[in-house]
């Protein structure tokens, strides 16, 4: 990635923050085996700036879309206290295999990390198991459409809490995995249909909130349509 291609992927900035149109497939961080990710490309971030900025939240490998930046110490200590506080507002879109249970819904289920000799996944278990994490999503549907596969269902999402894989885990439970989510049981053989869409923060007391909104990302476009989904 070339210092103007990231840069153009800026969607806001102020001396606080950026927000960034993260691509689908390149890790936010260097994992254990190396190669590129996000993080490394920052230092075209600075704009002006003696550092580069850092994250303030992470999203997956394969999640595109809003990722919240901090461009000092200062404003990372804020934007983590936002995020703390449960004062930050994320929308995702997904595209689904199958029907939800409902037009709209809240999906209340704790979640858990389960490691083995093969990895780890997150899994919802009962309410008050050790070591669960409280996890709450709530979601409505955007659009159906009848496939060779079966119906897929565009979703528009609002995680309330911020678990790893929490929206993933969420949508696997109600019956509707993501299309590209093998992992949760969703169909393989194509990306993750999952967007970060929107993002918003009360991050000036005394002015609206800001945030931004992301494009959507050639891979889930298709799908989107399919939906009814009739552009930007």
């Amino acid at each position: 990635m070339k210092p103007e291609d990231i840069q153009a992927r800026v969607l806001y900035r102020d001396a606080l923050m950026l927000i960034i149109d993260k691509p689908a497939g390149l890790p936010v961080h260097a994992g254990p085996g190396g190669g590129d990710n996000l993080e490394r490309h920052f230092d075209a971030l600075r704009f002006g700036l003696p550092r580069a900025p850092t994250l303030a939240h992470r999203l997956d490998r394969d999640t595109s879309g809003c990722l919240i930046l901090g461009r000092h110490p200062k404003a990372l200590r804020k934007l983590g206290k936002l995020f703390q506080e449960g004062r930050v507002s994320k929308t995702y879109w997904a595209v689904v295999a199958g029907s939800p249970p409902a037009e709209e819904g809240h999906i209340e289920a704790s979640l858990f990390k389960r490691t083995n000799k093969n990895g780890w996944k997150m899994e919802v278990v009962p309410d008050g198991t050790p070591e669960s994490q409280a996890s709450v999503t709530d979601y409505r549907v955007r659009g159906r459409a009848e496939t060779p596969d079966g119906p897929i269902t565009w979703v528009e999402l609002y995680p309330r809490t911020g678990r790893t894989h929490q929206i993933r885990v969420h949508m696997a439970h109600v019956g509707c995995p993501l299309l590209g989510d093998p992992a949760y049981g969703g169909p393989a053989g194509q990306p993750l249909h999952l967007h970060s869409r929107g993002i918003l923060l009360p991050l000036y007391p005394s002015r609206d909130p800001v945030g931004a909104e992301a494009p959507v990302p050639a891979h889930l476009r298709a799908a989107l349509k399919r939906c009814g989904w009739t552009g930007e």
